[in-house]
């Protein structure tokens, strides 16, 4: 299956404010201000330096049409230094106190480290589960290069090794995702039978955070969901 990832170079508007959680130039969050909940977003594109919050606008700005206060927050992506990443997000979101995290692919892994305890999570093609991954060779050896070596030497970074997330969960992933397989997901659900799995047949990876999509009232739905 060829994946769709026209929006990743699609125009959007930029957000409303930009602001600064700390002083490196990716401790930044964008903010698009709306009038119901917070939703904060975390951009996948697997820790990677190259891949950065842009390709998100599409979707902060559909929400924010949805009735949502939305907040995209960058960090720090630097091969083999993972914690500065967790660190970052875990920071922006515990100053955001959002309703809402929800994380794409490598943005998934890291929603399910570093949400606070109060907010839900909605892990969208999520990395859940770090070993397998790596045995999967995603993008050509993501999880070590992220890690600074194999998952096992970093247990405590991996979701599927930890317990239980306070508050709620939800998955939600394409069953033809070439970029992160739905079986990520699935290993990730089977050690943690409280999070629930929606999967989406014949959908892709990137659709999930495109709002022109056939399944983006999906996503809203378990989006909505979560602060119920």
């Amino acid at each position: 299956m060829t994946e769709d990832r026209s929006v990743l170079e699609r125009d959007a508007p930029g957000p409303d404010e930009t602001v600064e959680y700390g002083p490196a130039p990716d401790q930044v969050t964008d903010l698009w201000h709306g009038t119901g909940p917070t939703v904060a977003l975390v951009h996948g594109g697997f820790w990677r330096p190259e891949y950065d919050r842009l390709h998100l606008r599409p979707m902060a700005n559909a929400l924010r049409e949805a009735g949502w206060n939305v907040a995209v927050v960058e960090y720090r992506r630097e091969p083999g230094r993972p914690d500065a990443a967790v660190e970052d997000v875990r920071t922006a979101l515990a100053a955001l106190g959002p309703a809402v995290v929800a994380g794409h692919s490598a943005g998934g892994h890291l929603a399910l480290l570093a949400s606070p305890e109060e907010a839900g999570v909605l892990a969208l093609a999520p990395v859940a589960d770090l070993g397998l991954a790596h045995r999967l060779d995603l993008d050509e050896g993501a999880v070590a290069d992220f890690l600074g070596g194999p998952p096992d030497g970093r247990p405590d970074l991996d979701p599927v090794r930890l317990g239980p997330r306070p508050g709620r969960v939800t998955i939600v992933h394409g069953t033809e995702d070439g970029r992160v397989p739905v079986e990520v997901s699935a290993s990730y659900v089977a050690a943690h039978p409280e999070v629930s799995l929606v999967r989406l047949p014949g959908a892709g990876h990137f659709v999930v955070i495109d709002p022109e999509s056939d399944v983006w009232s999906i996503v809203l739905r378990e989006l909505t969901a979560l602060v119920r």
